[in-house]
């Protein structure tokens, strides 16, 4: 829907009503939105939006402390529901029936000609109004047909591929029309806990029962090694998790990341299997968490190439490491799209961080459970000024 269209009028009493977490309404300029939805996935909370129900938030849009992105102001084009009717403004209204007590027809104006002026005047202040760049996100002049899967569209965007999938909106996608290989693309987060923590208990307790038993030495030359003692696991296990912190951010950055070529059909429709139909719809809470069976196979591979460098228990105890440091880093992604942690905890400031690069900073900020890695390979995410 066009800004210039007609819209529902909404009055102000009615928008005022609408202040709780089962219905709220914002305002912009005119413009009424209901975000009751987006309520618990704003990264600053709830309460935020709750405090300005039924208020303009124009101000606290443009900041401080945050300024909201184009994206941002985009995304909240689709909870767009109407205008404030004008007419329902005490203020404006009584302001208004003055000015026609007092003038009357002297001046040379019908009634009829105040009224075209009127309207006149409302379309110039909307034309002109920041809040007209952001029209309501029209799915069906999409470049895509959204009534389709999408993994077979996606390819023949080419060069508008990487704008495209980097503008969110809010709403679910189908990959494939085959109902099988959809199921597959989804996974509830809770399978991952599931499937991998057995596993992790499991080489924990084997790798500290080796090294218990066996206490296997590591040659540093020919004639000269050392024993590693079971109290060695729990700093063989911090190797690996930091080691997969290292994988996480390079994955993140240099696979999921990449720009593919707008020429080539082939390397977008898997871009956009692996990471960009997350961009696309980040909050899809269906394809937040890796699928376990396909993660296995990856991490299988993972697990025999470390054991070609690091041969053994000591192989075994860095892996599980990383493991768990894997199933850590699921679980925290999940939690930073859909939970909603305590204002000013580690896991808001990492959520306000990763909403960024989602809306913003696409290019920067590729560090999930930790900014660690960020700092060194100088893809932190700048801080706002104003």
């Amino acid at each position: 829907m066009s800004p210039l269209r007609t819209s529902r009028l909404l009055s102000e009493q009615e928008v005022a009503r609408h202040c709780t977490k089962d219905s709220c309404w914002v305002l912009r300029g005119t413009r009424v939105y209901d975000v009751t939805g987006f309520l618990r996935l704003h990264p600053g909370g709830d309460a935020l939006i709750l405090h300005m129900s039924g208020t303009d938030i124009d101000q606290e849009m443009e900041g401080p402390p945050h300024k909201h992105s184009d994206n941002a102001r985009r995304w909240m084009e689709q909870y767009y529901i109407g205008e404030l009717d004008r007419n329902s403004c005490t203020h404006k209204a009584q302001t208004l029936r003055e000015r026609r007590t007092t003038q009357g027809t002297t001046d040379g104006h019908t009634q009829q000609e105040e009224r075209e002026e009127e309207r006149e005047e409302g379309r110039e202040e909307e034309e002109e109004s920041p809040f007209s760049r952001y029209s309501t996100v029209d799915l069906d002049k999409d470049l895509v047909d959204w009534a389709q899967p999408l993994a077979w569209q996606v390819g023949h965007l080419g060069e508008r591929y990487d704008a495209w999938v980097h503008q969110p909106v809010d709403r679910p996608i189908r990959l494939f029309g085959n109902a099988f290989l959809e199921a597959n693309t989804k996974t509830s987060w809770y399978w991952v806990p599931v499937f991998w923590l057995p596993i992790i208990f499991y080489f924990s307790w084997h790798c500290f029962v080796t090294l218990a038993q066996d206490s296997p030495q590591v040659s540093l030359t020919p004639d000269f090694s050392i024993p590693v003692h079971k109290y060695m696991f729990p700093l063989l296990f911090a190797l690996g998790w930091f080691l997969w912190s290292f994988l996480e951010y390079s994955i993140h950055r240099f696979i999921f990341h990449m720009t593919p070529p707008g020429h080539n059909y082939y390397l977008i429709t898997i871009h956009f299997l692996l990471h960009g139909q997350h961009h696309k719809s980040p909050y899809d809470g269906s394809r937040l968490v890796f699928p376990p069976a396909l993660a296995a196979v990856i991490t299988g591979g993972l697990y025999m190439a470390l054991l070609r460098v690091i041969p053994g228990v000591l192989g075994d105890c860095v892996f599980v490491g990383a493991l768990c440091g894997y199933v850590v880093y699921d679980m925290i992604h999940y939690y930073l799209h859909y939970g909603s942690p305590k204002r000013g905890s580690y896991l808001y400031n990492m959520k306000a961080w990763h909403v960024k690069h989602h809306f913003e900073h696409q290019r920067a900020g590729f560090g999930i459970s930790t900014t660690f890695w960020d700092h060194p390979f100088n893809t932190v995410i700048p801080k706002e000024r104003f």
